[in-house]
């Protein structure tokens, strides 16, 4: 009974672009909370599942690689994405997702859609309507299926709006304009497809936080990314500890081994395979040594070495 609801939760977003409008322009809390089921913690008042800022912010520090690799070992095959235009290609970002997906425009789906957002008192043009849902640690995620000339979902009078609501940034399938005005915002940062002088023609919001394709990815509300200079990752809300957990204490290994290496306590050979005893009461007596090193709580490396086999 609950996979039949899923099913057909899922399958009103794309079963009819009318009736969705009649109910809302966005996703209700029920169908957020539908798909994102496998999430037991907290949710944000629109139902995105709500990672902790403790661990949004710890995300920031941990590789592309080591992600991609906890969450290849999930089964989760189709999280990342690369090849991007970057405003500060140096300067990661790492957020909550909240999803919106882009359409060409169709009078007979955008004038309803447009009248939708009347009644729900939403304000302006309907790129600027996930801006105003924006929360301090989300991440304005978008698939304008890829339109450059034409498609600029904001230009910087929207990207100071995006800031002082997320202190974040964009991920976009399309493209922005006023790059010069964008880069001038203070602890903003964008990943888009293009750059283009060009103002929004002839497209239309289809659905706020419903599942999304961004280039190969599949991204759902709640989501947390990390977005680096090579490229971006979706982190499924509940695997966000495990993935980040795992992929620091892989960098704190990491680290310890660098050390041992240069100090010559050990060989390549040895730090490469699997430790023996002696390494590894080395490391943790390290680890005991350098509190500072160690980004999670005792707990979660005690509970983490528990179920390691090294």
């Amino acid at each position: 009974m609950k996979r039949l609801f899923l099913l057909v939760t899922l399958g009103s977003f794309y079963a009819a672009s009318t009736t969705l409008c009649a109910q809302s322009v966005q996703a209700t809390k029920e169908q957020i909370m539908a798909y994102t089921g496998s999430w037991k913690g907290e949710r944000s008042a629109d139902g995105r599942p709500r990672v902790s800022d403790d661990l949004v912010k710890r995300l920031k520090n941990i590789s592309l690689e080591e992600a991609w690799g906890v969450l290849r070992s999930e089964g989760y095959h189709t999280q990342f994405e690369g090849n991007w235009q970057i405003i500060h290609p140096d300067k990661p970002m790492a957020g909550r997702v909240l999803p919106v997906v882009y359409m060409p425009s169709r009078p007979d789906m955008e004038g309803p859609i447009k009248e939708q957002g009347k009644k729900e008192g939403r304000k302006g043009s309907s790129n600027s309507w996930p801006i105003d849902m924006l929360t301090e640690g989300d991440v304005y995620v978008a698939d304008g299926f890829g339109k450059i000339a034409w498609g600029t979902l904001i230009g910087d009078n929207l990207g100071n709006s995006i800031y002082s609501k997320s202190k974040n940034g964009v991920i976009f399938e399309g493209s922005v304009r006023d790059l010069e005005g964008l880069s001038k915002i203070e602890g903003f940062n964008g990943w888009v497809r293009g750059f283009d002088p060009s103002y929004i023609q002839n497209m239309m919001v289809s659905c706020i936080n419903c599942p999304t394709r961004i280039g190969n990815a599949t991204v759902l509300p709640g989501d947390l990314v990390l977005a680096k200079k090579e490229g971006i990752i979706f982190i499924p809300a509940h695997l966000a500890e495990k993935v980040i957990v795992n992929s620091e204490f892989i960098a704190l290994k990491d680290t310890f081994g660098h050390q041992r290496l240069r100090e010559n306590k050990y060989t390549p050979g040895e730090i490469d395979q699997a430790w023996n005893e002696t390494i590894k009461a080395d490391f943790l007596k390290w680890v005991s040594d350098n509190p500072d090193k160690v980004p999670m709580t005792k707990q979660q490396l005690d509970g983490f070495l528990k179920n390691r086999t090294w």
